[in-house]
């Protein structure tokens, strides 16, 4: 598969339009995924992905944390396995983004892809 190109979401808008789509937990994080319409006005090869993690994951520091490592794995399994013309969110879990290995993480994203995708 080629390369997508990837941006990543900034517009409040946007995720709330992806937590109303198709989700796919995994043990680290949850993903929600979106098929965007065509006359969104966004170029239809884009991949755009966006992270949030709510204060339940921690301080500042470990919400930082967390985010770094979903942006990392997205950063490795996206490029690859994202569809152009969807919006992707990673949400992360209390305790779990942080201490998973980040080799299962990637497998994670795969599977969860997979899911969002059928």
């Amino acid at each position: 598969m080629p390369m997508s190109k990837i941006e990543t979401l900034a517009k409040r808008p946007d995720f709330l339009r992806a937590a109303r789509a198709g989700r796919a937990p995994a043990p680290a994080f949850l993903l929600q995924a979106r098929k965007r319409q065509a006359d969104e006005g966004v170029d239809p090869d884009l991949v755009r992905i966006g992270y949030t993690c709510s204060k339940k994951v921690g301080n500042a520091v470990a919400r930082n944390r967390a985010k770094r490592r979903l942006r990392e794995i997205a950063r490795a399994v996206l490029p690859l396995e994202g569809r152009p013309g969807w919006d992707y969110v990673l949400i992360g879990k209390a305790n779990d983004t942080a201490a998973r290995p980040m080799g299962d993480m990637k497998q994670d994203l795969s599977r969860a892809l997979q899911k969002v995708h059928r």
